[in-house]
């Protein structure tokens, strides 16, 4: 059997849901060490923050991105998909992608700034052309939001290397992912609870598109009057939370698997308050916690309730969450809780809270990893190719 045959190879969630559990594994533990002062920065002319930053949204973010795109899209206008060589060419780009941004400062800058934009030039161009080209089978009318946000990553990656404008770039990265779990929970959450409770949860369009519309302005709140971007998040936070009230869950919260993300999408609301307390009152000791409520609270609780639904739905087995599975769910709120709670409370032992946040990850990917990744290598179990 050719090597870009095997069953890692034919659909865009087996490669890049492996790479987000190694790097979902690996990247928090290693700024922590950084952190620390137990491990060497990386190589490069830029500051350690950078790296972290850039290396969760587009090394960790954009695997797990990655691979649901690549899925869905093809789902969404129903063609075979990308696999096989071009899956190779991509995993191959995103290893580079990371090479070159640990070891920046010794390689010459065309050589950095090809290995920096080819993975997510790539991807995203694969990505448009599949949406752009079937259109008219398209089962979503508002992936047209996709169209606007995908290009945008790859301005938003550039900006956060740069000095002068890294703000700019991790605000515009975060609005961004901010933009896609919008999008995708409001259509896998519907999916989930009719699955699992037989339940219609509120679907109203004129709300729904007036929250996608004002996530998307807050992917400029960096470039905005401070006065504009923190009524608007604001505005969606109060939609956001009006909106959950009317998808039942009293429900949801009944079942680990859907309550995690429900939590993630009160995530997004608590960090939208954040932002508007922190533009408003100025308040110092917010500083960079609205984006970690993200990165723990929302990213960091979803991406692994999706990971299980993926890694088992989509290799032909019934999506039932186990014991284990639900440890590695409650290892990550135990992240969240000594990454976010317990330094407001006990800001001495700061420290020490990283490296248990740092070591949930470790934990609970490093569990999903022993556990999916084989899962991933392995041909579907109910016949299907792909």
């Amino acid at each position: 059997m050719k090597l870009s045959s095997h069953p890692l190879w034919l659909v865009g969630f087996r490669p890049f849901l492996g790479l987000a559990c190694l790097s979902g594994l690996f990247f928090p533990l290693l700024w922590a060490l950084i952190f620390t002062g137990s491990l060497s920065a990386p190589q490069t002319s830029f500051l350690p923050v950078q790296w972290h930053a850039h290396e969760m949204f587009f090394g960790f973010g954009w695997a797990v991105l990655g691979g649901f795109l690549l899925t869905a899209t093809k789902n969404w206008v129903e063609i075979r998909g990308y696999h096989g060589k071009v899956l190779m060419f991509l995993v191959a780009a995103w290893l580079f992608d990371r090479a070159g941004m640990w070891f920046e400062g010794s390689w010459p800058p065309l050589l950095f700034r090809i290995s920096n934009n080819l993975f997510l030039g790539s991807i995203v161009a694969m990505l448009l052309w599949t949406l752009i080209r079937y259109r008219k089978k398209d089962s979503y009318s508002d992936n047209y939001f996709f169209l606007l946000i995908l290009p945008l990553f790859l301005l938003a990656k550039n900006l956060m290397l740069s000095a002068d404008d890294f703000r700019i770039g991790w605000s515009m990265a975060n609005g961004l992912f901010r933009m896609a779990f919008l999008v995708m929970l409001e259509r896998t959450l519907t999916q989930f609870m009719k699955g699992s409770f037989q339940v219609s949860i509120l679907r109203q369009p004129i709300l729904d598109k007036s929250i996608k519309l004002l996530g998307f302005a807050l992917i400029f709140e960096s470039l905005m009057p401070l006065p504009l971007s923190s009524w608007i998040a604001l505005l969606l936070a109060l939609l956001l939370a009006g909106r959950f009230l009317y998808w039942k869950p009293q429900l949801a919260m009944r079942r680990l698997e859907l309550g995690i993300m429900y939590l993630g999408y009160m995530g997004i609301v608590c960090q939208l308050v954040m932002n508007f307390s922190n533009q408003i009152t100025q308040a110092q000791w917010l500083a960079s916690l609205p984006v970690h409520v993200f990165s723990f609270g929302v990213m960091g609780l979803i991406i692994p309730a999706m990971l299980i639904r993926i890694a088992k739905g989509h290799t032909g087995r019934k999506v039932v969450f186990d014991a284990g599975d639900k440890l590695a769910l409650w290892i990550m709120m135990l992240a969240f809780i000594f990454r976010i709670i317990m330094p407001q409370f006990f800001p001495s032992g700061f420290t020490s809270w990283i490296l248990l946040a740092a070591a949930c990850w470790f934990a609970a990917f490093a569990l999903l990893g022993g556990r999916y990744i084989p899962y991933l290598l392995q041909p579907r179990v109910d016949g299907r190719e792909h």
